[in-house]
């Protein structure tokens, strides 16, 4: 995996937009303005958001990712040499999340994710 595959990835999800929120070469993929995946400058996986921080944990124990740098402890960081079913359905998970925090008005305007 790398950052092009996760990006192809992220741009097939309704309403997602790439940014780089902190300048520096970062891949911050939002939806709504929220945020559900990241490639940092480094580029050495991408971060994202679990449930909660038991699932989160239970990944890290389970050596999926590693707890992501610099955000919260409900996040974690998958390396390039995850599994790439792993990497599709964690990046679906993480966006249907933020997703789903969104007002039902704004998720309205998005169309189903397929």
């Amino acid at each position: 995996m790398s950052r092009e595959t996760v990006n192809a990835i992220c741009e097939t999800f309704p309403g997602a937009e790439l940014s780089d929120p902190w300048g520096g070469g970062h891949d911050a993929w939002k939806v709504g303005g929220k945020m559900f995946a990241c490639v940092g400058s480094m580029g050495d996986g991408v971060s994202v958001k679990t449930p909660d921080i038991e699932t989160a944990q239970m990944l890290i124990e389970a050596g999926v990712g590693i707890k992501a740098p610099y955000f919260h402890r409900s996040w974690i960081r998958l390396p390039w040499d995850t599994d790439a079913d792993e990497m599709q359905h964690r990046l679906e998970a993480s966006y249907d999340i933020v997703r789903s925090s969104l007002t039902k008005k704004l998720q309205a305007t998005l169309d189903p994710r397929t």
